[in-house]
Formats: structure tokens, C-alpha cells, sequence
């Protein structure tokens, strides 16, 4: 069986092919082949692709009905070493490593390609960026493949790569396959929280109201879509709050607090998840987000387009399986925590995270005196740098039975603070911090939506603390990452091997969705269970560490929570 075969993409459709040595170089002729999906289809045996984008070439493969079983993502692989080296934000495409490797220009990145909602076949066009020719294919791929053995620990490196160009090939089958959708019953959730709508566009009765509300309540007319409008009102009124956000509003004695944070809520679902939104993004019975794996520097991913990764739960309703069929839903329980025993290697967390009850009873049973909340805290805070005040006592208490998984992230911790680089388990690396590095790129933790701090390049950060709650978390976020991309793929691999019609649909850090018949509901649960496993020790090694996932068959999305 050939391991591996280079393929380029060709004007008109075509491709130029050939089997790769040990190096990346061509071990045999260099083939012509007027049509890429017959190319592909007709050469069963290659154990994997080498090619310069998924998103530029399998989304062609899968529209004519070919699937492949691996591939190896040039320019994912380029964004990963250069990341490595310290060089992240540098051009990242086949064309500017190619630059880079003869010494010429480089060439910037081509810019974002914009989704286009009200053309769902936009989601399977290749992005832009110019594609390589052959021998210029090559030799980008066997410089990278000495560039991973340059590397600290190159097995991991290596890893990190196919992990990262599994979860490509992921995402391109769950763009085209779809997130079912009933717009039916989307329709009758608008109806029921925003009432009819005006003709002319604007806002639907129930937010009409409470704008009236809000406005009898301050004795003016206010916009509540306006957050200066909002502060001025309460200023006028004798309060000063510093933003619209609802958790600092729910703290102030006005009439006016509760319409205001009712309307937020409507007005966020209204025009992210209303009706435009439906007409925009749901077509024959699916939901289409464009998934981009590895979006954020963690690891995580993002998707253009659509807030696929933020559906509210009262929208999740309108996520219906097909008529005998079920949504098997699983949610990876505490799974951070677990990384970090892994990643660690401290013999007590370990022994906590090998059993798949929860972790945090468990956990405060041993240091915490059956006190579950003090427990979750001190971890949690380990985790993310919040270690002030009681923070900080629980924190003690943890370091003192956990010590070396306390120590790793401390560690971590003052690595960036010192502007140092860090490293998930697999060697994905944090960005530089201002003046440091190649081109001082450089980040700032931003929160969103309550998530963890995520490290947004392009902005300089002089705080060397904020860094290093940032790179606490970083080399646990992205173990954490990397293990769900592993997940993944031994996931796609036992649908395909068993022969399921099981369809992966949908994914977002810690929680996958497939979607089957009725009759696979069982095949798919032992599926996720073996994949959960085989994740972990493809990862981190032989650990006792186990990884168990929340789980629940149901028809529709929101009942699964």
C-alpha cells in the first residue's frame, strides 16, 4: 500500500500527482490527470494526501461523492511551525513559505474570504490563494518535514500536524453535511419571544414594547439598542454605571433594569438568530456554518459566518433529527481539569481523573473537606489565574496535595510573564509577547461570553501578569484542544470502519453532535466512549486518566441539557 501521494490542483479541474519518498520528494513520475476527483477516487490505496489547503481542495472531492481517509494540510502545517519558531502572524501561505525557502519577497496572506449566507454554495468554493505548482508543492512539504524534526520534540510536532489536518477534513464533512434544521419550528420560537414583525423591517412587537418600557421607566424616550444612550439615561438619573453588560445592570435599584435586560436578551437573538438569519443560513433542512479548525491561538475553533458556536438554547429547539433518526449529544465532563493531570503528570490529580464520576467531589474529598465548591474554585483558578483573595487559600490548599500539577501551570505562568514562549503538550506555541520574536506580535486576553481568556494577536499587552494568566491557560486550553481534534478523527475513523450512516454534525471545544438512526444510537455511543480513549492515549501516553462524556439521545438539541 503507498503511504503517500503529493497532489496539486491544476486549472481547469485537473491534477498533477505522484507518490512521495521518505524526504517529500517524488518517489515515481509526476502524473497529469485531467480530473481531480477521478484522480483521487481511482487510487484507493494512498494511505494519505499531501495537498496545500483542505479548504481549497476536498470540498471539490466531497461535492462528486469522494471521501479521503487522511491528508496532510500544507499551510496548516505552515501556521503550527511557524508558531514553533516563534514567528506567529508571519504570511502563512504555501506561496510565502515557498518565498521564504528561495529567499524572495513574501507574499501576505490573501485576505479573509467573507461568507455569503445568501449563497450557500459560496461555502464549498476553495477560499483564495494562489494554488502551488507541483514541484513547488513538494518542496514546501519536504522542508516542513525537516523543519519537524527540528523541532523540541518532534513526535508530538508531528502529531500536532495530522491531529490539526484531521480536523480539516472534519470540518469540510461537517460544512457540507449540515446541522439539521427545522426552520418551521425556528419560525414558531421567533414568534413566540419577538411576536409579529412590522412591515418596513423593523423591530418586532415585543421589542417595540419593551423599548416603551424601558422609556417610561427613565421618563424620555432611550434607545436600548444604544449603550451611550443607555449610560447618559442613568447618569441623568443619578447612576453611574460604566457599561450596558446585564451583570452589572442586575445590580442596580431602577424600573428600568428589568425591560432593559429582557430587550438585550431579544434584541441578541433578533439579530444574530432571527428571522434574516434563517433565511440567510438554513437550506433544505440544514444549517451550513464554514468550521475553521484552530481559529483562536489555543487551538480552538471558530466558524465564518452564521454563529454556529453560539446558538442560544431557545433557538436550539429548531435542531431536529430526521424522522428516525436521533441526535446523540456528548459533552466531554471537566474535561480541562483532566488535561491538566495528564499533561502534569501529578500522581494525585492523576488518580483523581482516572475515574469518570465527578472530578471535583472527588477531588474534595482528598484536600478540600468534602467542600465541592472550594474544590472547583482552587482548580479552576489553578487553570485561569484567578488566585486572589479566597482564590488564593484554595489555591494553597491545592498546591500543597497537588504539587506538580500546581506547579505547571505556575510554571507556565512565569514563562509568560518574562515573555517567554509556551508550549501545549503537542508544541502548538503561544504568540510572542511585544518585543519579542520576529515581528513582536503580540496579544491581549479579551473574555467573551464567559468563556476563558483567549489570546487575540495584534495587540501589544505590557502587562505582564495579563500575559501570564494567558499562558497559564494556554498550555492547558490547547492540550485540551488537541486532545478533542484526536477525538475527532478516531471518531470519523469508527463511523467510516463500522459502516454507519452516523454523520457528524457539529462540534464546539467539548461537545460533539452525531447525528444517526434510531438503530446506531448504541454503535455510536460505544463509538464516542473507545474514541474518548484512544484520544487520550494518542496524546498523552499511558495515563490513568480517563476522559468520560456526558451523553444524551434525543431528538432535538435543546433537550439535551
Amino acid at each position: 500500500m503507498t503511504e503517500r501521494w503529493a497532489l496539486a490542483v491544476t486549472e481547469g479541474g485537473g491534477a498533477r500527482l505522484a507518490p512521495l519518498d521518505r524526504s517529500g520528494r517524488p518517489a515515481g513520475p509526476v502524473l497529469t490527470e485531467p480530473d481531480l476527483a477521478e484522480a483521487v477516487r481511482s487510487r484507493p490505496d494512498v494511505t494519505r494526501w499531501v495537498w496545500r489547503s483542505t479548504a481549497g481542495v476536498y470540498p471539490r472531492l466531497l461535492a462528486a461523492g469522494v471521501r479521503v481517509e487522511r491528508a496532510y494540510d500544507v499551510e496548516a502545517a505552515e501556521s503550527l511551525l511557524l508558531g514553533h519558531e516563534g514567528r506567529l502572524g508571519e504570511p502563512r501561505s504555501a506561496a510565502a513559505a515557498l518565498a521564504r525557502l528561495r529567499g524572495g519577497p513574501v507574499p501576505p496572506d490573501p485576505p479573509p474570504r467573507a461568507a455569503e449566507p445568501g449563497s450557500q454554495s459560496s461555502l464549498f468554493e476553495p477560499p483564495s490563494g494562489p494554488e502551488l505548482p507541483f514541484d513547488a508543492l513538494t518542496e514546501v512539504y519536504a522542508a516542513q518535514l525537516a523543519r519537524h524534526g527540528a523541532t523540541d520534540r518532534p513526535e508530538r510536532m508531528r502529531l500536532l500536524t495530522a491531529a490539526e489536518s484531521a480536523g480539516m477534513l472534519v470540518a469540510a464533512e461537517m460544512s457540507r453535511t449540515g446541522l439539521p434544521w427545522r426552520a418551521d419550528v425556528h419560525r414558531e420560537v421567533l414568534d413566540e419571544l419577538l411576536g409579529e414583525r412590522y412591515a418596513g423591517g423593523g423591530e418586532p412587537r415585543r421589542l417595540a414594547e419593551l423599548a416603551d418600557e424601558v422609556s417610561a421607566a427613565f421618563g424620555r424616550r432611550v434607545r436600548p439598542d444604544l449603550p451611550a444612550d443607555v449610560v447618559r439615561a442613568f447618569a441623568q438619573a443619578g447612576i453611574k454605571v460604566r457599561s450596558t453588560r446585564r451583570w452589572e445592570l442586575e445590580t442596580l435599584d431602577h424600573p428600568a433594569v428589568r425591560p432593559l435586560v429582557q430587550y438585550k436578551k431579544l434584541y441578541r437573538i433578533w439579530t444574530a438568530h432571527g428571522w434574516a438569519w434563517l433565511q440567510d443560513w438554513v437550506r433544505d433542512g440544514r444549517f451550513r456554518p464554514e468550521y475553521q479548525p484552530g481559529g483562536t491561538v489555543t487551538g480552538r475553533w471558530t466558524t465564518n459566518g452564521g454563529g454556529a458556536l453560539q446558538i442560544p438554547k431557545v433557538i436550539r429547539r429548531a435542531v431536529v433529527a430526521d424522522e428516525g433518526w436521533r441526535l446523540v449529544v456528548a459533552d466531554a465532563a471537566q474535561m480541562e481539569p483532566r488535561v491538566l493531570a495528564a499533561i502534569s503528570r501529578d500522581p494525585g490529580l492523576m488518580e483523581v481523573a482516572g475515574h469518570e464520576g465527578d472530578l471535583y467531589t472527588a477531588l474534595s474529598d482528598r484536600a478540600f473537606h468534602g467542600d465541592r465548591d472550594h474544590a472547583k474554585i482552587a482548580l479552576l483558578g489553578a487553570v485561569y489565574g484567578q488566585t486572589s483573595g479566597d482564590g488564593l487559600k484554595n489555591l494553597a490548599a491545592l498546591r500543597r496535595r497537588f504539587p506538580r500539577a500546581v506547579a505547571y501551570v505556575d510554571d507556565a505562568a512565569k514563562a509568560g510573564e518574562e515573555g517567554r514562549l509556551v508550549r501545549t503538550w503537542l508544541g502548538r506555541t503561544s504568540p510572542p509577547a511585544a518585543g519579542h520574536g520576529e515581528d513582536g506580535e503580540a496579544g491581549i486576553p479579551q473574555e467573551e461570553a464567559g468563556r476563558p481568556s483567549e489570546y487575540i494577536p495584534g495587540y501589544a499587552s505590557t502587562d505582564a501578569r495579563a500575559r501570564g494568566r494567558f499562558t497559564r491557560n494556554f498550555v492547558v486550553q490547547g492540550s485540551a484542544a488537541e486532545w478533542a481534534l484526536l477525538l475527532l478523527a478516531a471518531l470519523r475513523r469508527a463511523v467510516a470502519a463500522g459502516g454507519l450512516r452516523a454523520e457528524l454534525v457539529f462540534f464546539q471545544h467539548d461537545e460533539v453532535i452525531v447525528h444517526c438512526p434510531l438503530a446506531e444510537t448504541d454503535a455510536v455511543l460505544a463509538a464516542l466512549r473507545e474514541a474518548a480513549e484512544v484520544a487520550g492515549r494518542t496524546a498523552f501516553g499511558d495515563t490513568p486518566v480517563r476522559f468520560p462524556f456526558t451523553t444524551a439521545v434525543v431528538e432535538r438539541y435543546s433537550d439535551a441539557k
